[in-house]
Formats: C-alpha cells, sequence, structure tokens
C-alpha cells in the first residue's frame, strides 16, 4: 500500500459525511475546523485571523472560501472544485459579508446549512458577524463534532501512516537516547536528535514524504523541560537545562507522516538510577501493563482509567497521580475519547489510542511512558516498540 490518502478514501469519507447531512436535511455544510477540511479534502491551511471555510454541497462539490494569498495553494488539492477568494482581512468589506454573497451566489440563500460553528473564531485578532447574519435567510444547524465522530475510526491508509510514524519515532527515540549523557544540554539534544532522524525519513522515503505537519520538524523528538525534578511535572516548559548524573528524563518522540502522528514517551535516566527511582520505575511500568489489560473491543474508555486507578490505590501512591490514562490520536497529537473515568466511550476497532499513565514525585522526578495502541477485532496491538525495560532506558 503507498503511503498517502487516496482518492478513493476521501469518497469514502465525503460520503459519510454526505449520509449525514441527508439525515440532517441540510443543502450544505461549512466547515470552519481546519483539520476537517483537511480529512475531507487534502488541503492544509495555517489558521490565522483571516477566514477560510470549506463549502460541501449536497451535490459532493467542494468549493473553499479562502483569501487571495491561498487561492494557489488550495488549487492544489484535486478534491477541491472551486476556490473564492476575498482580498484581505479586515479589507474594505468583510470577508463573512464576502462569504455571505458567495453563499447567496451558490443557490443556498434560503437553504438549509450546517456548520461546525455558527462563525469564524480565531485568538489572533479576528472580529466578525455571524453566518446567520450575513446570510438571514438561511437556516443554520451547528453540528460541531461532525467530522470528529467520523475520525475516530481510522481507515487502513490511515493506520498504515500511523505505523509509518511509529517506526520513524523508534528512531529519534534511539538518536535521543543516544545522546543524553552528563553535561548535554536539553535544546542541543532535542534538535540533534529531530534533525537527524528527519533527514533521514526524507532521504528513505523519497518523493514518497509528505510530513502534512504545520511547520516545525518532521520527526519532533525531544524533552519538553522533564529533565530531573522538572520532570515531575507532566507539562513542564523547556528550561533549557543541563542534563546531570542521576536525572530522570522523560522524553518524547512523536513524527508526522501524511498528516498523521504517533505517540512515544520513554522514562530514561542518566547514569545509573537509585532504589527509589528503580521503585517508582516498577510502579509505572505494572500501571501501564494494567491499562494494556483492559483495552478492547466492547469495553468502556472509563473502564481503562478505573482499572489503573485502583493499582494507585493498591499501592499507596494516588498522591503522585496526575492525569488520566490516555487519549486518541492520529490526526491531531489529542483527540477524543479519552481513557478517563469520566467518558464511557465504547472501544470499536479501528480506534487508536496513547497509552500512558504516570507518577510525578516531586523531587525526585517523572515515571511516564506512552505508547500508541491499536484496537483490533480481538483486544489491542501496540504499534510503537521501543524498548520499555528500565535497564536498556540508561543513557550513557
Amino acid at each position: 500500500m503507498s503511503l498517502g490518502i487516496s482518492a478513493e478514501e476521501y469518497k469514502r469519507r465525503t460520503d459519510i459525511v454526505l449520509a449525514k447531512m441527508a439525515e440532517e436535511g441540510l443543502d450544505a455544510f461549512v466547515f470552519w475546523n481546519n483539520t476537517s477540511v483537511l480529512y475531507l479534502s487534502g488541503f492544509s491551511f495555517i489558521p490565522t485571523e483571516r477566514p477560510i471555510c470549506m463549502i460541501l454541497e449536497k451535490s459532493g462539490r467542494k468549493t473553499v472560501f479562502v483569501p487571495r494569498l491561498e487561492v494557489e495553494h488550495a488549487g492544489k488539492s484535486r478534491e477541491i472544485s472551486e476556490a473564492i477568494s476575498y482580498p484581505e482581512y479586515p479589507g474594505t468589506e468583510h470577508p463573512l459579508k464576502a462569504l455571505g454573497k458567495a453563499l447567496e451566489k451558490m443557490g443556498l440563500g434560503k437553504a438549509t446549512i450546517g456548520c461546525d460553528a455558527i462563525g469564524y473564531g480565531s485568538t489572533k485578532g479576528y472580529s466578525g458577524p455571524l453566518l446567520s447574519e450575513v446570510l438571514p435567510g438561511a437556516k443554520f444547524v451547528v453540528l460541531r463534532t461532525l467530522v470528529e465522530e467520523i475520525r475516530v475510526i481510522k481507515s487502513p491508509e490511515e493506520l498504515a501512516l500511523i505505523r509509518e510514524s511509529a517506526r520513524w519515532g523508534n528512531l529519534g527515540h534511539a538518536l535521543l537516547q543516544e545522546y543524553s549523557l552528563p553535561g548535554s544540554n536539553e535544546n542541543d539534544v532535542a534538535m540533534r536528535a529531530s534533525l537527524e532522524a528527519t533527514n533521514m525519513m526524507i532521504k528513505t522515503m523519497g518523493d514518497s514524504y509528505d510530513p502534512h505537519a504545520m511547520g516545525g520538524a518532521s520527526v519532533a523528538a525531544g524533552f519538553r523541560g522533564q529533565i530531573g525534578p522538572n520532570s515531575a511535572l507532566p507539562h513542564a516548559i523547556s528550561v533549557n537545562a543541563v542534563m546531570r548524573e542521576g536525572d530522570v528524563l522523560v522524553t518524547y518522540s512523536c513524527p508526522w507522516v501524511g498528516g498523521y502522528t504517533s505517540e512515544l514517551e520513554r522514562t530514561m535516566f542518566v547514569g545509573e538510577p537509585n532504589a527509589e527511582q528503580r521503585k517508582f520505575f516498577a510502579y509505572m511500568l505494572e500501571i501501564q501493563e494494567t491499562a494494556f489489560e483492559n483495552i478492547g473491543p466492547g469495553r468502556k474508555c472509563s473502564d481503562v482509567d478505573k482499572a489503573v486507578r485502583a493499582v494507585y490505590e493498591k499501592h499507596g501512591i494516588t498522591e503522585y497521580w496526575r492525569h488520566h490514562t490516555g487519549h486518541a490520536l492520529g490526526m491531531l497529537n489529542h483527540e477524543a475519547p479519552f481513557f478517563d473515568t469520566g467518558d464511557d466511550t465504547v472501544m470499536t476497532a479501528g480506534m487508536v489510542f496513547s497509552v500512558e499513565p504516570g507518577l510525578y514525585v516531586p523531587g525526585l522526578g517523572g515515571f511516564r511512558h506512552s505508547d500508541t495502541v491499536l484496537v483490533t477485532e480481538t483486544g489491542m496491538e501496540i504499534l510503537t516498540y521501543y524498548p520499555r525495560e528500565l535497564d536498556r532506558l540508561i543513557c550513557g
């Protein structure tokens, strides 16, 4: 199977959306969410203050509404029939007013139109009217998670891209481990590992490689500040730390291939770990194994997190708990559903999750492995495969 999303796959996705639109009696659907637009058309763009959307008509025709600077870019997608453009934001005429006129010209002035939001939203200085204000004769139905719900089950083509991502995550992580030595700077190690792994991926995959990533390294590998005492902060921020003998490292390697990613994280040690570090590492492995044992079709996502929380309680280590067990992923590094006590979604074959329960001990360090797993017809498959045993995760 060649890597990438085929025309047949885009048609399959679009047909599912069109069927749901028919159930709701919709004449068209306006997608603002850039991930949804990418999923249905292959058009990947950077959201800014300039409104961008895709209009899917019940005929299957796909039209994008873009600023002038995106016209040629949008034209690269074979799935898009037409690009309607406006000059710039805010411009002399607000882009949403231009969109209202475009929808009217498309014969949708009095239509029933679905949308994932009633207007464009951005944290980058945007303000503007709602769709209902620029097209007052139409009826709007907000279905915020229409595409998100479809994306939960991965197709064979999507799984091939996630598996390929996991392969390169292995290399990124091997390089992190090789370069994490006493006296090393965290940013130097992360950038070196990311660059070398990315270059090797590009050379190996050749013309078939397209990250569809929104900037940054295609193999992003590093620590995000989780070094030494800071490893006890689950979402630490880089402090440009220098690694020292005895430091606990919590690492990540998340490559992008064809718009899809995997997640690989490991707890490593700079030099020989002490007895306390070994004890909490063993707890962490037991907790992750418990999560694996509770993943499978027909089970609830909440069952996984409840089983994990029971292990914390058994060992009296609940004070070191900080977050749920994992989350779905694919086109985004965090997607729904979640391995959380409050998420009763039933697992189905084709779902892909991270499994990353952790322990965070102030003054000692953080202990977290993350693996990407696939729910199968009979259980689950671990897609990431870097060593998990402590003695294979000592640097130097």
